[in-house]
């Protein structure tokens, strides 16, 4: 791999990375929401929903990561 390529996954690497601290950030947020809920709601069609989003914003996050993986494995190569 030239260096180009290699300075532009570079940089690719450091946006996943940012985004996400941001989604992490807003994943943290949606679970202070939900844990502030009272117990009624929680259990209810708000506290799924917002659970749901957690925990999609988790899985988000997890490939990101798998994402940051690959490219540092790719430019150490």
């Amino acid at each position: 791999m030239n260096k180009a390529r290699r300075v532009q996954l570079l940089e690719i690497q450091s946006e996943l990375e940012s985004l996400k601290e941001r989604l992490e950030g807003l994943k943290e947020e949606e679970q202070e929401y939900y844990d502030n809920m009272p117990e009624s709601f929680q259990g209810g069609e708000k506290g799924e929903k917002a659970q749901e989003t957690i925990d999609t914003m988790d899985n988000c996050v997890n490939s990101i990561d798998e994402a940051v993986v690959g490219i540092g494995e790719i430019v150490e190569a």
